[in-house]
């Protein structure tokens, strides 16, 4: 059976999140231009509701150690780094070469190599490599893949920490039957599905799961 076709909507009202956008603080101007000229590259990077989200939760918990998977041209990794201490560090795993030139002129540009330190590789791989411990973790990769990062994920957060996970409601093609969206998505539909039960159901955290931008899970690591 062939997966029929179905035009993505936004999760929430678009008026609904128009006004909630309008009302925020927003981005410095070398900030909007660096979202500006992302876009215009159709580079994938967070969206206004997950930035509101994240300044939020980093203002008011102010972690010290953050890893970040998925750096791409170094957006959000840079975003971030303006509201912590300045004693705080970011690491940011990135596998795609053409990426990883960009983000590493862009964390030069922008005055933040000292906060934030780019590890290259693919994440499956460099997460088994890392043995300290994080506050906050940051998950903004491949949605196929939050399922197999996930032990590793949990050996990296530290208790009271925080697990941010982006886009895990897929244009909400997530609440969908996998006969309903096209075949080559199934899997990921299917890992994300999974992503979701487990860290609701793992007793090592306390999850939700907020309709922000393209989705975004919250987990606080109790133990």
């Amino acid at each position: 059976m062939k997966g029929l076709k179905r035009n993505k909507t936004m999760i929430i009202d678009e008026r609904m999140d128009v006004f909630i956008n309008s009302v925020h603080k927003g981005i410095s101007k070398e900030m909007a231009d660096f979202e500006k000229e992302a876009i215009d590259n159709c580079v994938p990077i967070i969206r206004k509701p997950t930035q509101i989200l994240l300044r939020y939760i980093l203002t008011s918990s102010k972690p010290k150690r953050v890893l970040e998977v998925g750096t791409a041209v170094g957006f959000s990794s840079i975003y971030m780094s303006d509201f912590l201490d300045k004693d705080a560090r970011i690491d940011t795993i990135e596998r795609m070469e053409e990426r990883i030139i960009e983000a590493r002129k862009n964390i030069k540009k922008y005055g933040k190599e000292e906060m934030i330190n780019l590890l290259e590789g693919d994440a499956t791989l460099v997460l088994k490599e890392l043995d300290k411990s994080y506050d906050m973790i940051f998950l903004d990769a491949a949605k196929g893949q939050y399922i197999n990062f996930f032990e590793d994920i949990m050996r990296l957060l530290a208790p009271g920490g925080i697990l941010v996970s982006d886009n895990v409601l897929q244009d909400g093609e997530i609440i969908e039957s996998m006969y309903a969206i096209n075949k080559r998505d199934r899997t990921i539909h299917g890992r994300m599905r999974d992503y979701l039960y487990t860290i609701n159901h793992d007793e090592r955290l306390e999850s939700v799961v907020l309709p922000n931008g393209d989705g975004v899970a919250l987990s606080y690591r109790v133990k």
